[in-house]
């Protein structure tokens, strides 16, 4: 499947600033989801991140519109009067009478009404019908008959073009909400969608092709100094480790400095988000460790919520072990200061014989005991109301981690979601990956993938496929993406086994790798955050509104699409210093102890060749490309009727068809069989 630039791959930071100003002191934005303060998916996040740009452009003249629910007002909503008498008369008729559109203006405003997923839609084919005078807008964030094709184990991408919609749709029980998504993507006066893999996909199953790819962002926060976020990595990392100590009491025969962290997020589709190909390469990683002898340890965590009644017992039960040697030693070490100050005090060293009595041997003794058990660690921190039936536990019990001292790789299956109030894993979501030392999503069937997006953003090296929208988005504007702690599995050409087996040399590689090396990959994997941020990616969105706005009142405005060129993009090149493959590397002189703790503010050298990141960041920054950025909407005088363009084609940086086959259709079958 061959990916052509888009308009959306065309630019990045470095753009340039829009030619003309856009008048917005007559337009209103409404932007239409069941995911507005309703914390149910990735389209939140989507909202949430996207809102500060956006009221940025049009200030008091953007709503969010969206469920009422309770929990949403208590916690994600500020009550506050409407800013205007027009929008206040219509509240009150909409509670009235029922929901109506914006008649109360005394001048007729141009009003642009964006609808994000098929939930949604409904509104934008009512407005269409009625022949309202809105400029619309359908983003479509995953088809939701691909989501369900793909979870069927179908050769899903070698057969886009045979799929008989229709009848997939009906058989799958979805036709409605089918048919409401698909006319809602051919009445909306622009139709985009979150990445260039999902506008293919969504040309063939929703038959309309986007005209505009926008791709995700995320509200990056930039440190003043580059050790600051490796600080916060150290740090909860710590509070990982405490939990570790905890759940694995009594089997803890491994070295917590040498120990990494992987994870894998986000909702419960166990072929769809890779946790079958995670668990696999897991467990033929564990191999690889175990027979050459490394002292490494992998504790691999499944944060994926599941149908659960409670904590599980023997995980509460590590957690209070782990707090009670803690106040053991706090009590025999008051004691044993107390003792050594007033031997101090009289001018004589003390007696360590008489430092600890039989007392203190005794609650050592006692606190040594109760971390003694017969039993594996938990694999699960819930009981699990499907546990027979359910898949990551079913896939555990068949490739036998099952957290045994002889492991070198432990699983630990956490079916819900973090939280700081948790008596069990007290972090949130955010401080749990930057304490993680690799994000793995091996994902099938991705449309973006936010859980990669926000691993970069926090220095995070992560694991991502060619068939995620992330993925293909990092291949595009980035040299060497595995330099940059980007790993790219292939899914796309390779069969299943092919690609556990990538997955597998690529989690191997990275246990060889120094802890000098694995920050600096942090650094230059935080390096790519400017890549994913709102005020870059923004744009996309407004020039989406901008294109609705010319198509849907073209006596007032106008809008000259750019012509793509494939020569042109904001491509990062290749770091000017690589860090050595382990297994080649030769150090000439003595060098630091894996053991000795890293300065705080990066590592000094490479090998013996010194290393700057702030040299080599600004090498990259010469050698990036700033492309060219397409022209703005304007606005046309409403007298003259003048037009500068039109936008009644999609334009010419528009999305490529499959033109050959993905891999061997009967390769690819087997694999998702």
């Amino acid at each position: 499947m061959p990916l052509s630039r888009t308009l959306s791959m065309s630019s990045l930071p470095g753009l340039e600033d829009w030619e003309d100003e856009f008048d917005l002191e007559n337009t209103v934005l409404f932007e239409v989801a069941w995911e507005v303060a309703n914390k149910v998916g990735g389209i939140y996040t989507v909202l949430q991140t996207k809102a500060k740009v956006t009221g940025d452009e049009w200030g008091d003249n953007y709503y969010l519109v969206g469920p009422y629910t309770e929990q949403g007002v208590r916690t994600q909503v500020e009550l506050l009067e409407p800013p205007t008498p027009a929008l206040k008369r219509t509240l009150d008729s909409m509670n009235s009478k029922g929901c109506k559109f914006l008649a109360q203006n005394e001048e007729k405003p141009h009003v642009v009404a964006h609808f994000h997923e098929w939930l949604a839609g409904i509104g934008l084919c009512l407005c269409r019908a009625r022949r309202l005078p809105v400029a619309t807008i359908f983003t479509t964030h995953a088809t939701l008959l691909g989501r369900y094709l793909c979870a069927g184990a179908v050769d899903f991408y070698n057969n886009l073009e045979n799929f008989n919609v229709d009848k997939e749709a009906g058989e799958r029980q979805i036709y409605h909400r089918y048919c409401m998504e698909r006319a809602a993507a051919h009445c909306a006066h622009i139709f985009t969608t979150v990445s260039q893999i999902t506008a293919i996909e969504a040309q063939h199953l929703l038959k309309r092709k986007p005209d505009i790819v926008t791709p995700n962002g995320l509200n990056v926060k930039k440190f003043s100094a580059m050790h600051e976020f490796q600080n916060l990595h150290a740090q909860s990392k710590a509070r990982i480790q405490e939990f570790v100590r905890g759940h694995f009491y009594g089997h803890l025969d491994f070295n917590l400095d040498k120990t990494l962290y992987f994870f894998i997020a986000g909702r419960y589709e166990f072929s769809n988000k890779g946790a079958d190909v995670f668990l696999e390469a897991l467990a033929r990683l564990n191999y690889l460790l175990r027979v050459n002898g490394s002292e490494q340890t992998v504790v691999a965590f499944f944060i994926m919520p599941a149908r659960t009644n409670n904590f599980n017992v023997e995980t509460l039960k590590g957690q209070a072990v782990r707090k009670q040697l803690w106040d053991t030693a706090n009590t025999v070490k008051e004691k044993f200061g107390r003792k050594l100050y007033e031997s101090l005090l009289v001018g004589s060293l003390p007696d360590m014989n008489k430092m600890l009595d039989k007392e203190d041997f005794t609650m050592m003794k006692r606190a040594i005991f109760a971390t003694q058990r017969q039993s594996f660690p938990p694999v699960c921190t819930h009981n699990m109301l499907d546990d027979s039936s359910d898949p990551i536990l079913t896939t555990i019990r068949r490739i036998g981690l099952f957290n045994s001292s002889a492991d070198r790789v432990k699983v630990i299956f956490h079916p819900e979601f973090l939280s700081s109030t948790s008596p069990l894993l007290p972090v949130d979501y955010e401080e749990f990956v930057r304490g993680c030392h690799l994000g793995v999503f091996p994902s099938y069937y991705e449309p973006w993938g936010y859980t990669p997006a926000e691993c970069t953003v926090m220095g995070i090296p992560s694991i991502s496929t060619n068939l995620s929208g992330f993925g293909c988005f990092m291949e595009e504007h980035i040299a060497d993406p595995s330099a940059y702690g980007i790993y790219i599995l292939d899914r796309r050409f390779r069969s299943l086994d092919d690609s556990c087996s990538q997955l597998t040399s690529f989690l191997y590689s990275f246990c060889q790798q120094s802890r000098r090396q694995r920050i600096i990959q942090r650094n230059r994997t935080e390096r790519l955050s400017d890549l994913l941020d709102w005020k870059y990616l923004g744009r996309y969105y407004m020039s989406a509104r901008h294109m609705a706005l010319a198509k849907a009142f073209p006596e007032h405005f106008t809008y000259e699409p750019h012509e793509a060129d494939a020569t042109q993009g904001y491509r990062y090149p290749r770091p000017a210093s690589v860090p050595p493959s382990p297994s080649l590397s030769r150090h000439s002189s003595p060098h630091q102890s894996e053991d000795e703790e890293e300065p705080r503010d990066g590592p000094p050298d490479v090998d013996g060749e010194r290393y700057d990141e702030e040299e080599e960041a600004a090498k990259d920054r010469r050698n990036i490309r700033a492309p060219e950025w397409p022209r703005r909407a304007s606005c046309a005088s409403s007298t003259s009727g003048s037009k500068r363009g039109s936008v009644d084609t999609a334009p010419s940086s528009s999305i490529s068809t499959p033109s050959e086959p993905l891999s061997p259709a009967s390769s690819l079958g087997e694999e998702r069989n």
